[in-house]
């Protein structure tokens, strides 16, 4: 019997309806892999109905990341499966392809122009972007430091609020993280706080253009300015990564007056998302450095791989192409002007929400949408007052499907506990106006039937 064709439980030929085969008619393995095949169509149904259990990627107004593509991205992808990122020599339209990606980023950031290509690679993502951009400056530091005689056993990073890739990027390479508390009212670190935290022993600092807990960006061109003062008084010259994994893909078409990239000699590499509002799929990300001589040739591997040898420097190794061939496919297709009108749609559209939000009464805006990130992130004005508490308001609006985070603020501000919702390409005005009508309801029935024992933990989860 070909492979294709399907029984029911007893055994008779059905044809073509998945839902009368033996592996319908009964529980999936969970631990053990069957003994034997069924087609390929039941397998299909069967593990798309699970997934409709997953929550709805449209309403998840919690990620970052690409929840909508068109169908040239569909298909392009489709098409590399295929492609290993990895092996160059086998496909070298693809690695060619990530090179323009990187020079187009150069120039998007205003590296210095050189002979040659700019310096930089894809990843599997912001993360892995951002601990490569670690490395380099701890290898850079280290260096130095050996240069003229000094210990170089005591590294720190300093930063503000930041994603938890640069806690692991401390622990997992021995590096001291000085993560600087938040001041009152304060969004992201302030630069006369680095007095107090850099040193001789400091790889760098990072600054973050969009604040995850926030979203509003934190002002890099200040912070080269306290480390140029920390400069002409001790001496320490400290180097800035910017970790631009959403940032880096919207300031410069819609805030091309912020200055916080290569335009500062301050700033060495930086890394953003392309899987954020780089509006690629899942699974990309992008370093750069300001200049060749800022990536140590130690970090980077010359590879005998299946017959070409091949320079690499990544956290991993095989990986798949077809997303930085989706970036180069979004680059072209978009251009500049057509990443800066998705990107103000998106900031119009959370400014409309903004203004919903700030009349519904109970909240105070922390951040409206205006300056950095397409977002919204609020808090309860008494929240001793109001008889409920965020955490509920999310529960509330998890029962219509939407995923809008609930928690508290990094150190020293951990007593305010927010909500943040991300406006994403394929966001729509509609869909907000929806989810406004939503927020209503469910402060109506918060404040008609107040939670008993209202939560003290998170019961709608946030990832940092």
């Amino acid at each position: 019997m070909a492979l294709h064709k399907t029984k029911d439980v007893t055994g008779g030929d059905t044809g073509t309806d998945v839902f009368t085969t033996a592996l319908s008619g009964r529980v999936l393995p969970k631990y053990r892999m069957p003994e034997e095949h069924s087609p390929s169509e039941a397998v299909y149904a069967l593990l798309r109905n699970e997934l409709l259990l997953d929550g709805n990627a449209a309403q998840n107004l919690a990620t970052f990341c690409t929840t909508w593509s068109d169908d040239g991205v569909h298909r392009l992808m489709n098409e590399c499966l295929d492609k290993n990122m990895v092996d160059k020599d086998e496909y070298p339209q693809t690695a060619e392809i990530e090179a323009r990606c990187v020079n187009i980023l150069a120039h998007l950031w205003h590296a210095p122009a050189e002979d040659g290509p700019a310096t930089g690679c894809s990843t599997t993502g912001s993360s892995e972007a951002a601990m490569l951009g670690g490395l380099a400056l701890k290898w850079r530091w280290r260096a130095r430091r050996r240069a003229q005689g000094l210990p170089a056993d005591r590294p720190n990073l300093v930063c503000g609020p930041v994603q938890v890739c640069w806690e692991k990027f401390a622990r997992y390479f021995d590096v001291e993280l000085r993560q600087i508390p938040l001041e009152e009212d304060a969004t992201g670190l302030r630069p006369h706080q680095l007095a107090e935290y850099v040193d001789e022993n400091t790889i760098g600092v990072v600054a973050i253009l969009g604040v995850t807990y926030t979203c509003d960006y934190e002002p890099v061109a200040d912070i080269a300015a306290a480390l140029d003062a920390i400069q002409q008084e001790h001496g320490w010259d400290v180097p800035i990564h910017v970790d631009g994994a959403s940032g880096g893909l919207v300031a410069p078409f819609l805030h091309p007056d912020v200055v916080w990239d290569f335009a500062l000699p301050r700033v060495a590499s930086i890394n953003t998302s392309g899987h954020k509002y780089g509006l690629a799929p899942l699974g990309v990300g992008w370093v750069v450095w300001r200049t060749a001589d800022l990536l140590p040739p130690e970090l980077v591997f010359d590879v005998d791989y299946l017959g070409g040898d091949m320079p690499t420097f990544a956290l991993n190794f095989s990986r798949p192409g077809g997303e930085a061939i989706a970036q180069y496919y979004l680059f072209l297709r978009l251009g500049r002007s057509g990443y800066r009108s998705v990107h103000q749609s998106c900031a119009d559209t959370a400014r409309f929400l903004a203004g919903e939000i700030a009349a519904m009464g109970p909240f105070t805006l922390l951040y409206d949408g205006q300056g950095a990130l397409p977002a919204v992130s609020y808090r309860l004005t008494d929240p001793a007052a109001a008889g409920f508490t965020l955490y509920d308001l999310s529960d509330r609006l998890r029962m219509r499907g939407w995923q809008v985070p609930a928690y508290p603020l990094p150190a020293r501000r951990d007593d305010t506990v927010i909500q943040r919702v991300l406006i994403r390409h394929g966001v729509t005005l509609d869909q907000i106006a929806l989810l406004a009508e939503d927020m209503r309801r469910a402060l109506d029935h918060l404040r008609a039937a107040p939670p008993t024992q209202p939560p003290t933990a998170p019961r709608s989860g946030f990832h940092h």
